[in-house]
């Protein structure tokens, strides 16, 4: 049994829901959720949690993401990548004459900050209850309404019309396709996405990240090769100061109750204090972590997160 997070790199082909499956085969475990959907042909970073961490799931899918794109210009499909059924086509020349180069990177410029995102026909996204790619295979289209996403930063890396590489960081939501197909429609030309590289989600860098066969391949030689890929609840929460509970104030961490300052350390040893509404890792007195609490106006710290070791 394992709790805490592994850094996945997923490979073309599976799904994220395929990941979790497989890993149930390789850990013999069942208690496992990853942190978001990433569309099978994509490749990269997927967190995935295990054990007393699955409650990190939505948390995780919240943080910010660093993507690498390939763009197509000129081609518009049903699926907005490459994979699907193409719509509209030119000739790579006709893009060349009616884009320059000076213009493509104003406008991928134009869609750094706030922007209103009409997401694809080919996603999970539910509208009455359906699934919108099960209305997509079904051959319907239904209206969806934008939903507000954020470019935190994109840049052109490469540019070889039709094909244009960028590395784009964006928020939650952002669908990297449809950021595509609405920089096609600017330029005047449609764009589909080519291909697309997740290397960052928070602190889960590509670096780092292993594939499934790795993963494997570490489980059939030596399980604690496994144990030591598995990253630590609390490090997902390394901003926020650590705190130890004393041992007559176990019971309180235990059943989830307050804590009072006389009952807690800091890390140098000090009587620890935070603005209200500020965050910290509760420790227990072995050393072992238990929970996320955080300081209220009255000084106690209360419980936000239990992740106790013996879920």
């Amino acid at each position: 049994m394992y709790n805490g997070m592994l850094n996945i790199r997923k490979e073309p082909g599976y799904t994220s829901a395929d990941v979790v499956a497989k890993l149930r085969g390789i850990l013999h475990m069942r208690r496992i959720g990853h942190t978001g959907t990433l569309d099978p042909a994509a490749e990269g970073v997927l967190p995935v949690c295990l054990g007393s961490a699955t409650k990190l799931c939505d948390h995780i899918a919240d943080r910010d993401k660093v993507y690498e794109t390939v763009m197509r210009l000129g081609v518009t499909t049903d699926t907005e990548d490459m994979t699907g059924q193409i719509l509209t086509e030119m000739s790579g020349g006709e893009v060349r004459r009616r884009v320059t180069e000076e213009a493509l990177r104003e406008t991928v410029q134009s869609f750094a900050g706030d922007y209103a995102q009409i997401p694809p026909m080919y996603s999970a996204i539910k509208v009455g209850g359906k699934k919108l790619y099960e209305l997509a295979r079904a051959g319907r289209t239904v209206e969806r309404k934008p939903r507000n996403v954020r470019i935190l930063a994109i840049e052109v890396t490469e540019v070889s019309l039709p094909l244009v590489r960028m590395t784009v960081t964006c928020s939650k939501g952002t669908y990297i396709r449809s950021l595509c197909r609405d920089i096609g429609e600017q330029l005047g030309t449609g764009a589909a996405m080519e291909s697309l590289l997740r290397t960052r989600v928070g602190i889960f860098g590509i670096e780092e990240a292993l594939r499934l066969g790795e993963l494997e391949e570490r489980m059939r030689t030596d399980p604690e090769l496994v144990r030591e890929a598995v990253i630590p609840v609390d490090a997902f929460f390394a901003e926020a100061p650590a705190v130890t509970a004393a041992e007559d104030a176990m019971k309180y961490l235990r059943n989830g109750n307050a804590l009072f300052p006389d009952q807690v350390t800091g890390e140098n040893g000090e009587r620890p204090a935070g603005a209200p509404g500020t965050r910290a890792r509760v420790y227990g007195a072995e050393g072992v972590f238990y929970a996320v609490y955080q300081w209220d106006d009255s000084g106690k710290l209360v419980p936000v997160q239990m992740f106790l070791p013996k879920e």
